[in-house]
């Protein structure tokens, strides 16, 4: 590159970090102008910038730096760990990927208006140096394209993976249940077709003359283990089947989210009086928002039964609050963490994605003079075991979860460890635009 060339792209460079402000100003008016951008509405100025202005740091050193030169092999590297983050974030926020595509073209647009504007007052400025800027940007947003939708599709890879896991779970308590079975059989009864189906058997045992008094209550045990593990895991994965079809529409509407909560700690407390645990509701007992009352009710009933069911000692602590531009709910229990569960590779990510996004909201916050919301990762190591009396199910659970935070414009954020338990918080915009 000659010496006038790299001077007119320093100028560039330069002006490009002048007009920053600017550039994720009308980034962020042209999200919120398209009907195919939804989820951005529940984000606040400093959430929906994340990593892009680190993104336009490298691009902007890119500019100083010979190509192939050290200095822009250093701002491809930085500027791929913030892609890769930005894409991360966007997973954890809600966001469909037609809508990281849609905003990338968006920044695209916005930065190629600026060059082009810095063009058009600088005649020194010629063809050949602004064809060279234009590369270097189209370059740098397909990268940070397939680097950010790479890193969204890892995510719903390992959504797809604790799912797995939980089946694979699943399947192995049938098998042994049907071992299980299959010895009881061997012992009460040696008549009987050893193939019949292991629920089949056990019911007409039970209702046989044939069968020692002292295991009926065992096969009942059995069968009543069998049908509710089936049952349950296949009416879970009916709900993600329909909301990863898009079967699921949301109906928009006025409603009292503190109603809603105080209506669903009191329908679940015999559940935590039962486990001998406590279920605590904090928050504003009136709060009108926006939204769709139904499928808030099931998000945050999915959260609450699963926070019960892992909590061994303590109990759940269910709150509601409102900021400027969304209103949130949160789940925090004293149970073990989630790290050991078969969701493992999901909250993985989520867990990556909170800390994350707390680091560049804290910057973004910090720049204004104020605090960010965004959870606070816990002290303490990986999580526990689960209770062997437990049954599995945080993999499809959770993707349920992800799939109504999706529908409903909300941003899910975790924190999970064995010394604090683990929090979710749901964060919905105050306003819909339908």
């Amino acid at each position: 590159m000659n010496t006038i060339k790299s001077a007119l792209l320093d100028n560039l460079s330069d002006y490009l970090a002048t007009r920053r402000s600017a550039i994720l100003a009308a980034w962020r008016k042209a999200a919120d102008a398209d009907p195919k951008q939804t989820t951005v509405r529940s984000l606040t100025r400093g959430q929906f910038n994340d990593h892009i202005p680190q993104v336009l740091d490298a691009f902007e050193h890119k500019l100083r730096s010979r190509p192939g030169g050290p200095g822009a092999k250093a701002a491809d590297r930085a500027s791929k760990q913030e892609e890769v983050k930005h894409g991360l974030h966007r997973w954890q926020q809600g966001y469909r990927l037609q809508e990281l595509m849609h905003e990338w073209g968006h920044l695209q647009l916005c930065v190629y208006e600026e060059i082009e504007g810095f063009a058009a007052t600088h005649p020194e400025f010629q063809r050949e140096t602004l064809a060279e800027a234009n590369r270097l940007m189209i370059t740098l947003v397909n990268e940070a394209i397939s680097e950010s939708t790479g890193q969204y599709e890892r995510m719903q890879q390992a959504e797809a993976a604790g799912r797995m896991a939980d089946l694979e779970t699943a399947l192995a308590n049938i098998n042994e249940i049907e071992r299980r079975r299959a010895a009881l059989i061997h012992e009460a009864v040696h008549d009987l077709d050893g193939n019949v189906f292991g629920v089949t058997v056990a019911a007409k045992l039970l209702g046989g003359p044939d069968l020692a008094a002292a295991d009926r209550p065992e096969f009942a045990k059995l069968l009543q283990l069998g049908v509710q593990s089936v049952t349950t895991m296949l009416c879970d994965l009916k709900e993600l089947a329909r909301l990863e079809a898009g079967r699921e529409t949301r109906e928009i509407g006025t409603f009292d989210a503190g109603a809603l909560l105080v209506e669903l700690g009191n329908a679940n407390r015999p559940i935590a009086d039962g486990r001998g645990l406590f279920l605590e509701v904090r928050g504003p007992r009136a709060l009108a928002v926006e939204g769709d009352p139904a499928k808030v009710r099931r998000l945050l009933q999915n959260l609450l039964l699963n926070a019960l069911k892992y909590t061994e000692r303590g109990g759940v602590t269910l709150s509601l609050g409102e900021e400027e531009e969304n209103w949130w709910l949160m789940v925090k229990d004293t149970g073990p963490g989630m790290l050991a569960g078969p969701g493992a590779p999901m909250v993985v990510g989520l867990k990556e994605a909170t800390a994350s996004a707390r680091e560049s909201d804290e910057h973004a916050a910090a720049i204004a003079g104020e605090l960010s919301h965004v959870l606070v990762p816990p002290p303490g190591g990986t999580a526990a075991l689960r209770p062997a009396d437990q049954q599995p199910g945080e993999g499809i659970g959770l993707s349920i979860v992800k799939r109504l935070c999706e529908l409903l414009d909300a941003s899910l954020e975790m924190a999970s460890s064995a010394g604090a338990g683990t929090t979710f918080r749901v964060v919905f915009p105050k306003s819909y635009s339908e």
